[in-house]
Order: C-alpha cells, then structure tokens, then sequence
C-alpha cells in the first residue's frame, strides 16, 4: 500500500456514518450484510447509504457480491491488513516484535 491509498482509507474512515458501518460489518464477518439491513441498522436513506458504500469499497476496506438481487457488504480483510502492514512497515526502529499484537490481534478478526 503507498500513502495515497492510505489517505483515501483514513478519509474514508473519517466520518461518523462510514466509520460505523466499518465497524458493523467489521463484526459480522465473512458474510456481511445486505445494503438495505445496513440501511435499516443506521436509519440512513439507502441513497445515501450507497455513497458511503461506495467511498469505502474504493478505498480498499469493504467488498461487495450480488447475491440474486441484493448485494452484500462485507469487510475487506486484505485491504484492512494493507493498511495495518502500512502502519506497521518501519515499527520501532527494526523491532518489529514490538508491534507483535497487532498481528494476533489482526488474525482474531479474521485477517
């Protein structure tokens, strides 16, 4: 990951609605959530919804697959662990088993 693709997934993280969808379906996992139940979770209009689905899947942290005619959200694991490699490239002056944890951490949700 180069810093602009970091930016974009911070600015993405960055607003009250999309940082709490992140988290929802941080929490359901591998299966996500249908667009109209993450809708109805947050009381936002699907319309609006859709645009903070769309920032977040363009800055890497969320997929999307159809299924039939609904599409589910899900979080994306790889692009999550790209940032948190990003963050943690240089760790502690090459003392990477200081940030050790992130990577237990990391592989209980999943990643």
């Amino acid at each position: 990951m180069d810093s602009s693709s970091a930016i974009e997934a911070f600015s993405a993280l960055a607003q009250s609605t999309r940082l709490a969808v992140f988290r929802l379906l941080i929490q359901e996992g591998s299966p996500g959530l249908p667009a109209g139940a993450i809708a109805d979770h947050f009381k936002v209009l699907p319309s609006t919804l859709s645009t903070h689905l769309a920032i977040l899947t363009r800055a890497g942290l969320l997929r999307s697959k159809r299924v039939q005619r609904q599409v589910f959200y899900s979080a994306d694991m790889d692009g999550i662990g790209a940032l948190v490699c990003f963050l943690t490239e240089d760790c502690c002056h090459g003392h990477p088993e200081v940030c050790a944890g992130l990577s237990d951490a990391m592989k209980a949700y999943g990643g």
